[in-house]
């Protein structure tokens, strides 16, 4: 197993009463972890999985006296795939109140589904963790830092889910099935949406958006749908981690963009697998929109793992000045602008500086991203 950064921080969670709950994409590793969390900390382990229709079944009676009779004296209970139980957080909420000595532990493969049967029953009863695939860190961390750099290029199309890290030579059918379960068994599936193929054709418009403002009106008129459910399907595939969105930064000059946003995917494979794209990086006309998919999804990992708080934007103009990417912590704005070829000059506008003072500036390329990464 390539060990994971979020396990320290489980670690020292596991001797209190809160539930941890771990959400991330599927196939992203959250079960994984768990096994090799219950054998670190030595606990016998009672393992539930929301998949298995019986544990469906047998938590439809929410009681006291039925879960105590179906813990036992377990001390670890681990509820995997919980989104897929009814009521899931009510049914955490009494083993927390009013079981002792049961540590439960919940993974969710999709925000949308489990994040609406936890966050108000849970309220102060619950750790939450956002598990995404590999990272750039962790696999410097577990091979070196020589080898991973060579195998940039390759992890710009291909990606860092664990399956396919793990299994050269076949990362095309692997991204392609993983794909195709995103697609089906989250969304169209638990959201019962009557017109797939037109979610099919968003999510692939979205993968050529990847890095550029998205148009809800432009989006309708490639997909066949109206503003609203073009938004609605956004806000699903993103609670399904499988894209996110950046505001843009907006407070001093009047041309700046007001109330817009960028798109990226969790992953450089899967943006891929969507277009059928696996052309190496040398033979790509969007070598930089990869290049700044991959940094802006690295270094999300990074802020998950590490507790860094901050806000984050990007900024841009009528004029079409911008920068791609600002952080905000302690006061200041931290800018970068990313350049895969580091022969091309990269600039940060004028008017920026001028408008935002006193606050840093940065090219990310291949020569120095390490450590806007982390390493």
């Amino acid at each position: 197993m390539i060990p994971r950064l979020l396990a320290d921080k489980l670690v020292k969670k596991m001797d209190d009463h809160k539930a941890l709950i771990i959400l991330g994409p599927r196939q992203s590793g959250k079960t994984t972890l768990v096994k090799a969390l219950v054998e670190q900390v030595g606990s016998s382990v009672l393992w539930w999985t929301g998949d298995d229709f019986q544990v469906r079944s047998m938590l439809s009676v929410l009681s006291l006296a039925n879960l105590q009779g179906l813990i036992g004296d377990a001390p670890l209970l681990v509820i995997d795939e919980a989104q897929r139980i009814e009521n899931i957080g009510l049914c955490i909420k009494i083993i927390v109140d009013n079981i002792p000595g049961v540590k439960v532990i919940a993974t969710g493969s999709s925000a949308f589904e489990l994040a609406n049967r936890i966050n108000e029953p849970m309220t102060g009863r619950k750790w939450e963790y956002t598990l995404l695939p590999l990272s750039y860190k962790e696999m410097v961390n577990y091979h070196g830092e020589l080898k991973e750099n060579s195998s940039l290029q390759h992890r710009m199309i291909y990606g860092y889910y664990p399956e396919v890290v793990n299994n050269p030579g076949q990362e095309t059918d692997i991204l392609k099935q993983l794909a195709d379960s995103y697609l089906y068994k989250d969304i169209l599936t638990w959201e019962k949406i009557h017109k797939p193929d037109r979610m099919e054709k968003l999510v692939r418009a979205l993968a050529f958006q990847v890095g550029n403002q998205v148009s809800y009106h432009e989006l309708g008129q490639v997909t066949g749908l109206d503003n609203e459910t073009v938004e609605k399907y956004i806000d699903l595939l993103e609670k399904a981690f499988i894209v996110y969105r950046l505001g843009t930064l907006s407070r001093n000059l009047r041309n700046e963009l007001k109330a817009t946003r960028k798109l990226y995917f969790y992953d450089n494979g899967i943006r891929n697998a969507l277009i059928n794209s696996f052309n190496p990086m040398e033979m790509r006309d969007d070598a930089g929109v990869l290049w700044e998919n991959f940094l802006m999804t690295e270094r999300l990992k990074y802020i998950y793992t590490h507790d860094f708080w901050c806000n984050r934007y990007f900024w841009r103009t009528h004029a079409q000045q911008e920068i791609d990417y600002i952080e905000e912590y302690e006061g200041r704005l931290h800018a970068f602008e990313f350049k895969w070829n580091p022969k091309r000059k990269g600039k940060i506008p004028a008017a920026f500086l001028n408008a935002y003072p006193d606050n840093e500036a940065s090219i990310i390329t291949r020569e120095n991203f390490r450590s806007f990464l982390g390493v």
